[in-house]
């Protein structure tokens, strides 16, 4: 991505990161983040709450187990820890036109994993990243220009987690 002191895509005030989301990067971002590990909540423990998901997004829901595999291993190809997950597949094509090749998704999941092979091809997937808090684990998008961004939130989870690390550091001394 493209960035300028005077393109559209800046904030008003430089603050060192880029202000726009990919559609790609924020289908990812909301998949991931369908697991709330500090909620306790799961958007695929049921079919409801799973086809309301994709209904919201206008896309065709695939079986829950699928849906729960392509997120265990999205989320450990992102940096969540490995967990034991089942392998998964999930068609989609390739078509060829005269505007060049483009990924056509059936299903949900499939527009997933599309998305995530745009955002490869494009250089964007090292953004995707998981919050290193043990009480977190929220997935984003690291929109500091140099990658480096840690943590979900500086103000929540980095200030907590440095807090720790201090105290840690003083009761040693």
């Amino acid at each position: 991505m493209r960035v300028t002191r005077t393109g559209c895509n800046r904030c008003k005030t430089y603050a060192g990161y880029v202000s726009n989301l990919s559609t790609d990067a924020k289908l990812m971002v909301e998949f991931l983040n369908t697991l709330d590990v500090e909620h306790e909540t799961d958007t695929l423990d049921n079919e409801a709450s799973w086809h309301q998901w994709t209904a919201a997004r206008s896309l065709v829901p695939d079986p829950l187990p699928a849906a729960r595999s392509a997120r265990a291993a999205l989320r450990v190809a992102v940096g969540d820890p490995p967990a034991n997950t089942a392998p998964f597949t999930s068609p989609a094509r390739l078509e060829l036109g005269p505007a060049g090749a483009e990924l056509v998704a059936t299903s949900a999941v499939a527009e997933v994993l599309a998305a995530a092979a745009r955002l490869t091809v494009l250089g964007e997937w090292p953004r995707l990243k998981i919050c290193p808090a043990d009480d977190c684990r929220w997935a984003f998008y690291d929109q500091s220009r140099n990658r480096s961004r840690t943590w979900c939130s500086m103000r929540v989870c980095g200030n907590r987690e440095k807090a720790r690390a201090w105290r840690e550091r003083s009761a040693g001394q």
